[in-house]
């Protein structure tokens, strides 16, 4: 009796973690509920010109934080200077990061005129730049 117990509780663990995560050629696959509950993370990294002001920063800051006034599908939004005492930074200071709930908002998000208008904004004072996607484990 105690074997047939052990043998359906494991039956059902194996069940449990079947059902939510299934790894297919070294791929990662996840069930429809578990996608419902992820995040689509969007990393955005600035490293300004030399030549940029303190105003030209302080507009370029101001302009990304009003994207998600702007565009529905940013879901989340938040940012920050870098302060790692780390020297790892290659001078890149500003880190912005924005949620999305599906790659098809991301999708919306990038051609969006308002995404492109902040472009126009930051391209002149942008010396170099780092952008990285992950959904959220």
């Amino acid at each position: 009796m105690k074997l047939k117990l052990i043998l359906l509780c494991t039956l059902a663990l194996i069940i449990t973690v079947a059902a939510t995560t299934i790894s297919i050629n070294d791929k990662e696959v996840t069930t429809p509920e578990m996608q419902s509950k992820m995040k689509l993370r969007h990393v955005v990294m600035f490293k300004f010109k030399d030549t940029a002001s303190k105003e030209d920063i302080k507009k370029v800051e101001e302009a990304f934080a009003a994207l998600p006034s702007k565009i529905p599908a940013i879901k989340a939004f938040e940012w920050g200077l870098n302060n790692s005492p780390e020297t790892f930074d290659k001078g890149f200071t500003h880190c912005f990061l924005l949620t999305f709930d599906s790659e098809e908002g991301r999708d919306e998000y990038l051609p969006h005129p308002a995404h492109k208008a902040f472009g126009e904004i930051v391209g002149p004072v942008l010396d170099d730049l780092h952008v990285m996607d992950y959904w959220t484990k």
